[in-house]
């Protein structure tokens, strides 16, 4: 996922993706702690893909504030 596809969504879109990384990175942190997480990278991806949909809200509510 790159930021530009990401500001061709709504904010309705992102908030629902935004809460299925979250769900997705709270699996991944459960499955570490079990012992039972195969790809660790994934949880690095994950991080980041969050942080990037929060920049890109972030950026559309500055947007339309002004």
């Amino acid at each position: 996922m790159n930021a530009q596809e990401l500001r061709d969504k709504t904010p309705d879109e992102l908030r629902e993706q935004l809460t299925s990384l979250k769900k997705e990175a709270f699996n991944l942190r459960f499955q570490q702690a079990t012992g039972a997480l195969e790809n660790t990278a994934r949880m690095r991806a994950v991080r980041r893909d969050v942080a990037r949909v929060k920049t890109v809200l972030n950026e559309k509510a500055r947007a339309a504030a002004e």
